[in-house]
């Protein structure tokens, strides 16, 4: 049980749901599926996949897939707890999510160290993650209580109202690079509105939403509240097609939002897509370096680049092209890699072996095309043996980049930064709005005119001035083009987790043509 306490704090409480195994790997113990108030283990187990821990490679559990059985039963479950959820006040919905908060507040270190047991991010990392879960269940809990329709006054005395109410069983399909974050963006805006959600994690990245099942249980919400089960593909499509699923949120690949939206589309179900990015951060000469520095290497090294709104097309005009690059492989090549429990480690291991070898192939890519290799884009092993099978990479940061090359037109979706050169302004817009994806993009420079100027033109739905990858909960996030329909968080996603219902009412006699 030492090595197992030099990784995991012992004061966290997660020794009911790990287990150190004698082969030196730390295990989960307890059912990942949730539904009914409880965790389930499915039987029989058959086909179960492995899921792995990224900074050692070793086995962390098996991932349980829900069938078609399991399915129903969690959404039936859903459906029952819509039925008395949606009738109680916005007052009553928003303390249980009060509650709920203040219980991930209390187990902060808890959540944060199983997200990197599971996901591979720093720690330091993972502590913001579940500050922005616990962030977004408050400001939605204050938004239950303002849940409102319109007065309309009509001629002759007649006058109507609308009304909005919640859609009934809501399904989240989460993505592996934030699993309590994105459950918590999900669930939050949905309970809200008064539904109910039936919560499918990425399979690479099973754990921590059972955490935030279990916070909402004990924080009061009627059993199937809030409800996960885990699966892949199939998982997925059973629970799209469900006759009694009225909504569905996703957050991934374009290639999977694309199917997900043609499933729904047989129900008429709307959906809400978050998906993929590739997106440009435009550094003009004015602009503090300082700053524009901090901002790409935050723009592209989170979560080890693996970052939907990650500004990976770095534009920097001509004149402090040198300087800026000089800067940014400096501090690239002093980010420390290593174990992602420890304070000091800010870049952890990818999610999976599968994905190490992608990101890496695109290095390589990159430099058969013309690309060169400032610093980084190798495989790491750290000098702990415990960490020698992780997934981790050294970060990238690739100079003499054109905008043909395929690290510049593709998502890598890895700590790999491509940095291109531009004259004006006119030129470097018309580039950076060169792409089918508009998630985010972002500028830097100091003249306020052209900042604004700039936003206004680039396609893209989050955009950020002199700072990037921000994202408040109080802002709408979300993206253009091929990056998605509808956002998360901010008021306007109330209207995406209800439906207006508008009645008019007649106070005089009908006036009738027959």
């Amino acid at each position: 049980m030492l090595a197992f306490a030099l990784r995991l704090r012992p004061s966290t409480g997660l020794y009911g749901v790990l287990r150190y195994a004698s082969s030196g790997s730390i295990e989960v113990q307890a059912p990942l599926n949730f539904w009914g108030g409880v965790r389930r283990k499915i039987q029989p187990q058959l086909d179960n996949e492995p899921v792995y821990e990224p900074s050692t490679g070793r086995v962390l559990c098996e991932l349980e897939a829900a069938g078609a059985a399991e399915v129903e039963q969690a959404v039936q479950d859903a459906q029952s707890a819509f039925t008395l959820w949606s009738q109680m006040t916005g007052m009553e919905r928003s303390r249980l999510m009060r509650a709920a908060a203040l219980i991930i507040e209390r187990r902060r270190e808890e959540i944060a160290e199983m997200e990197v047991v599971n996901n591979g991010k720093s720690i330091t990392e993972a502590r913001w993650d579940v500050d922005s879960a616990r962030l977004c269940i408050e400001y939605y809990a204050g938004l239950a209580c303002t849940l409102a329709g319109q007065h309309v006054q009509l001629g002759g005395g007649s006058f109507a109202y609308t009304r909005r109410e919640p859609l009934g069983v809501c399904v989240g399909i989460g993505a592996w690079n934030y699993p309590f974050q994105i459950a918590a963006w999900k669930s939050a805006p949905a309970l809200a509105c008064g539904n109910s959600m039936v919560f499918k994690p990425s399979p690479l990245t099973p754990v921590t939403a059972v955490l935030l099942a279990e916070v909402y249980a004990q924080a009061g919400a009627p059993p199937g509240l809030f409800n996960v089960v885990q699966g892949g593909q199939e998982t997925g499509a059973l629970l799209v097609h469900h006759p009694l699923v009225a909504k569905v949120s996703f957050t991934g690949s374009v290639s999977t939002g694309k199917k997900i939206m043609e499933m729904a589309s047989k129900g008429v179900k709307p959906v809400t897509l978050e998906l993929g990015g590739k997106s440009p951060l435009l550094v003009f000469e004015d602009c503090d370096l300082e700053n524009a520095v901090k901002g790409a290497l935050m723009a592209n090294f989170l979560s080890q680049g693996q970052v939907c709104s990650n500004g990976t097309r770095v534009f920097v005009q001509k004149q402090i092209l040198s300087e800026f690059l000089e800067e940014v492989v400096r501090r690239t090549r002093a980010i420390p890699i290593g174990d992602p429990l420890h304070d000091a480690t800010r870049m952890g291991a990818l999610v999976s072996q599968t994905h190490l070898d992608r990101v890496l192939g695109f290095v390589e890519q990159a430099k058969k095309e013309g690309a060169a290799v400032l610093t980084g884009g190798q495989r790491y092993r750290p000098s702990d043996p415990r960490l020698q099978g992780g997934y981790y990479m050294t970060p990238c940061v690739l100079g003499a980049c054109t905008d043909d090359m395929t690290c510049v037109r593709e998502e890598i979706f890895g700590p790999v930064m491509s940095v291109l050169s531009f004259d004006t302004e006119e030129e470097v817009l018309r580039r950076a709005n060169d792409s089918v994806l508009g998630l985010a993009a972002g500028v830097f420079t100091r003249d306020v005119q052209r900042a604004h100027r700039v936003v206004a033109r680039l396609q893209a739905g989050s955009c950020f001035i002199n700072n990037y990858n921000v994202t408040p909960v109080e802002l709408p996030f979300g993206g253009y083009k091929m990056s998605g329909i509808g956002r998360e968080n901010g008021q306007v996603t109330a209207e995406y987790y209800s439906q207006l219902k508008t009645v008019y009412v007649e106070m005089g006699d009908v006036d009738s043509l027959f």
